[in-house]
């Protein structure tokens, strides 16, 4: 007779066996910091110009060699309750920013390595949060009167190359002068006449391997890397029809058996197919279609006729490249092999329109992880484009600003009564984290830098922050054009804070057994799109 396991007392008595409920301040709150902080100490040997590399394998295999710290937490696939609430406030800076998403899971981390000291102090987690909130409403009130300079004007490349050359240097040091020009050019060469939203989607990226990095150059328009399918290889001021489905004889709904008793009847039925798709070419071409770009294969048959009638046929494997296409030459994708309209066709200037506000950056470079890591770094630059097109304030960078908020807020700790000056002090402890992530992992002699910037902030010099040259020391960030966007020090803050505060006020971790069943299967091979 089996032995009977009574089930413990409380709540867990009312769940299934297998799971499992962890609470207090060691069990559950002291865990989830933990969990935060190592997640934390991963990505900041990342951050800064001089930040190293991770090299990340992802479920599916592809392999990533980057500092970016998006693409970092993106491919761990951490499963850590906690540690997913600071990924999820670095995703939100992702979404408002584009950039910055070290600093938020780096000052969470900070915040909770703080708060961990203060517990065993004796404080609670409810105290510590409640002093967060009110230190990061206080740096959210000094924020604004550090801002250093502000770009009016999103149509001067010279402003706009200065104000993003520090999220370029951040990413790519030492090749910042080459790509900021390039980025500037094509985001500046794209921007509406109007005051609009900018759209980060219309400046693509096409990576050629093969070459250096300093050919790569800005084009008008889209680029794909495909030759043209069939003889005609170039169309003036053309019309273009757009298909989502293959450009090939139609398949029948239903399966049918054609009983043929004779080679004439043979060649009869082929004879009507052909006819049947040579018709639909021919109206195509009749309604004045020049280029036919198709989302899946083009038929041997169907080429014949597209070269008979004159008609240049592309083909794009790529769902995402065919919308950018639709919308840039203002087609519509059809769903079926039909003549188009005159409101579906869409029309263009040498394959490709000067009208159509796009343009490509063309990156090569000798290994694809290498491309890949420019396109980060250019697509961090577009980001920050788009920020400075809404919000032109600028801070200063090479953590200044962060030494200054410090320490301007442990002075309104000072002032605070009760426990909450506690937390606001930690607050800003947290903050002093930068400089000394920026000077360890620019090898520097880490004690003796931050204690020289804490006392240039302490003379009055707000600006002063790291060189992470050579020579170390400290730099007037501002007059060496180091700058950082206001914006994303201030949704980084909000969203840090925030993901600690939850971190914080969370007493009991309760996890449900696992569903059973087989494992799911492991995913085949997806097309590029999906990456």
């Amino acid at each position: 007779m089996a032995m009977h396991v009574p089930k413990p007392p409380g709540f867990q008595q009312m769940m299934k066996e297998g799971s499992r409920m962890f609470q207090g301040l060691e069990e559950a709150v002291i865990r989830n910091i933990s969990a935060c902080k190592q997640l934390a100490e991963t990505v900041q040997t990342a951050y800064g110009p001089i930040g190293m590399n991770k090299m990340v394998i992802n479920h599916l295999g592809k392999l990533f060699v980057t500092n970016d710290a998006a693409t970092i937490i993106r491919e761990l696939d951490v499963e850590h309750p906690a540690a997913k609430m600071m990924i999820l406030g670095s995703q939100m800076q992702e979404q408002e920013v584009g950039d910055g998403t070290n600093f938020v899971i780096i000052l969470a981390g900070a915040l909770l390595e703080q708060a961990e000291a203060l517990i065993r102090m004796g404080l609670t987690p409810n105290e510590i949060a409640e002093g967060y909130e009110k230190a990061l409403e206080k740096a959210l009130e000094i924020l604004p009167n550090l801002v250093c300079q502000t770009v009016e004007n999103v149509q001067d490349s010279d402003v706009i190359t200065k104000a993003i050359t520090a999220a370029i240097m951040s990413k790519q040091y030492g090749n910042e002068s080459f790509l900021t020009p390039l980025i500037t050019e094509a985001c500046v060469s794209i921007l509406p006449d109007k005051k609009t939203t900018f759209n980060v989607d219309n400046v693509r990226v096409s990576k050629i391997l093969g070459g250096s990095l300093y050919q790569s150059q800005v084009v008008q328009g889209m680029v794909f890397k495909r030759q043209v399918e069939g003889d005609i290889t170039r169309a003036e001021k053309a019309k273009i029809a757009v298909y989502t489905c293959p450009i090939d004889s139609v398949q029948t709904e239903t399966k049918g058996t054609v009983l043929i008793q004779s080679s004439k009847e043979l060649i009869d039925f082929s004879r009507g197919e052909e006819n049947m798709l040579e018709k639909e070419i021919a109206a195509i071409a009749a309604a004045g279609v020049k280029v036919i770009v198709s989302g899946g294969k083009i038929g041997d048959l169907c080429l014949h006729y597209l070269n008979k009638y004159g008609i240049m046929g592309v083909r794009l494997q790529s769902k995402f490249d065919l919308r950018r296409l639709c919308k840039a030459i203002n087609a519509t994708a059809l769903p079926r092999l039909t003549p188009p309209s005159a409101e579906e066709v869409g029309y263009a200037d040498h394959i490709y329109t000067d009208e159509s506000r796009i343009a490509t950056i063309i990156v090569r470079g000798a290994t694809d992880n290498f491309l890949d890591d420019i396109e980060r770094a250019i697509d961090d630059g577009i980001n920050n484009f788009k920020v400075l097109s809404r919000d032109g304030r600028l801070v200063p960078g090479a953590g200044a600003v962060e030494v200054e908020l410090a320490r301007q807020i442990n002075q309104f700790a000072d002032k605070c009564p009760g426990l909450d000056q506690y937390a606001i002090q930690r607050f800003a402890q947290a903050l002093e984290t930068f400089p000394r992530i920026l000077s360890d992992n620019a090898g520097l002699k880490t004690t003796e830098t931050v204690a020289a910037l804490l006392a240039a902030h302490q003379e009055g010099k707000a600006t002063t922050g790291i060189c992470v040259d050579d020579q170390g020391g400290l730099i007037d960030a501002v007059e060496s054009g180091v700058v950082d966007l206001f914006a994303a020090k201030y949704w980084g803050m909000k969203y840090a804070t925030a993901a600690a505060c939850t971190v914080l006020r969370v007493d009991q971790i309760i996890m449900a057994k696992r569903a059973g069943g087989p494992k799911p299967r492991d995913a085949g091979a997806q097309d590029a799109d999906d990456d």
